[in-house]
């Protein structure tokens, strides 16, 4: 008996389901996003890692909160990041630019954890293990608990899972891995979706910590349906460019620890280093007193970190001048140079601008406004700002400076590397201790003129 199988079109960004072909996708508007798929006949066996064991509902009074047990990976960067170490039957996500060291990392990582007594099979299934033993040989990696399986198809996977019970489960990657009951190709949303839900179930029953690595779009997202995110418990994202060779890892998501930290590697012949302080390694390269540059304490995560804010500003010969930053949004550099010429009087629709973070860090958060400012101000002025200084604070339209959160935490972190003084908002100092008072100069200032006056005017 032959089963007619109905077509169906799933959006590439969003995920979302129709059987009517349209170009335009209803839920999420974007265009020549849908894949023809083949809608799946039910099956009893389409879910086959999933427990058999029938669930019950739970009064939560009756529930005993614990604590989350963890395995730590004697690499501390990585067990900050991650919460306090590896929780036993999660589903993590890494993903990032191809040969930013995703490969690498959980490498390196599975002989962190071999060389605790942890079996650890790793399934490389886009190269031959002959591949992966050659970089393995070369980060120095050799262990008899690290198992390596290069298999695309789930089903034979799935057999060596129950055969060698590991304590560790690596998928690199996630898009080429398939099962044969679906009739689409590897890397489709119908492949993803289903053999991320199957790894979850094996995560989650057998209580495997579970690693997949995912591939990105041109767009620098992870590639896949929407819902693949959803579905794991911790996504990892790889930032930097392959022309430095610092790499930070930023937590998007995390179920079992906070959101937004990040932790820096330095790439080297042996593999990712961890950089314990990643303030000195951004302000290792910094000239002192150069024109158009600022130092900013910036958060990420719970880690105060120092980086450095670059800004040239030269006269231009064209109708339109131009504006590039590189680690901070063009949108909000536009509103910031808006705010000098409306505030200060400066010519600046006259005159090219460029705008950098240093090191190759990308940087959101509004309160680097005033030292990205104040950068653009004394490369314009052709005056420097005093380069045992540092800046902080979020800009208004109007010219006024807002306060930051943990303000404390940027001053002390500027204090560890040696600043005599930090320019606030007028309204963040009533929340900075006496202690901290004694060791650095702080000065306070209410509106972008005054801020200018201080630091620029003043030299």
């Amino acid at each position: 008996m032959v089963v007619k199988q109905k077509s169906v079109w799933y959006c590439g960004e969003c995920g979302h389901k129709q059987f009517k072909w349209s170009g335009q996708c209803p839920q999420c508007a974007r265009w020549n996003t849908l894949n023809e798929e083949l809608e799946l006949p039910a099956a009893s066996r389409r879910f086959e890692a999933q427990s058999l064991a029938p669930s019950r509902p739970v009064r939560i009074k009756e529930i005993t909160l614990g604590e989350t047990p963890r395995i730590l990976t004697n690499m501390p960067e990585f067990d900050h990041l991650i919460g306090g170490g590896i929780v036993p039957g999660s589903l993590t996500l890494v993903g990032g630019d191809p040969g930013i060291g995703k490969s690498t990392l959980l490498l390196q990582l599975s002989q962190a954890l071999a060389k605790q007594g942890l079996t650890v099979l790793y399934v490389c299934g886009e190269e031959s293990v002959e591949q992966t033993s050659m970089r393995a040989k070369r980060l120095d990696i050799d262990s008899d608990n690290l198992l390596l399986l290069s298999e695309t198809n789930f089903s034979c996977i799935k057999a060596q899972i129950e055969q060698t019970n590991p304590d560790i489960l690596i998928v690199d990657s996630i898009q080429i891995v398939y099962k044969s009951e679906i009739a689409s190709s590897p890397g489709s949303v119908s492949q993803v979706r289903e053999t991320t839900t199957e790894f979850m179930h094996i995560a989650k029953g057998r209580g495997i910590a579970t690693f997949l690595i995912g591939h990105v779009t041109k767009s620098g997202e992870i590639a896949g349906p929407r819902v693949l995110e959803h579905l794991v418990d911790c996504v990892l994202y790889f930032e930097g460019e392959k022309q430095h060779d610092y790499r930070m890892i930023r937590v998007i998501k995390n179920r079992f620890g906070p959101t937004d930290e990040i932790a820096v590697f330095q790439m080297q012949a042996k593999g990712l280093v961890e950089v314990a302080n990643p303030s000195q390694i951004f302000l290792e390269e910094r000239m002192k007193g150069i024109i158009g540059s600022v130092i900013i304490p910036t958060i990420e995560g719970s880690r105060p970190i120092l980086i450095e804010a670059q800004a040239l500003v030269t006269e231009t010969v064209f109708a339109t001048p131009s504006r590039r930053c590189t680690g901070l949004d063009q949108n909000r550099l536009a509103l910031l140079l808006a705010v000098l010429e409306k505030r200060m009087g400066y010519q600046l629709h006259r005159c090219d601008v460029f705008v950098s973070i240093a090191g190759g860090m990308r940087i959101s958060e509004p309160a680097i406004d005033l030292g990205v400012l104040l950068a653009v101000a004394s490369s314009l002025r052709n005056r420097r700002v005093d380069p045992e200084t540092t800046v902080v604070g979020e800009v208004g339209l109007g010219g006024e400076l807002r306060s930051v959160p943990r303000l404390e935490a940027r001053i002390k972190e500027s204090i560890h590397m040696g600043f005599r003084s930090c320019l606030v908002p007028k309204r963040n100092l009533k929340g900075i201790s006496e202690e901290t008072r004694k060791k650095i100069t702080v000065r306070g200032v209410d509106t972008v003129d005054e801020a200018v006056d201080a630091l620029i005017n003043a030299g």
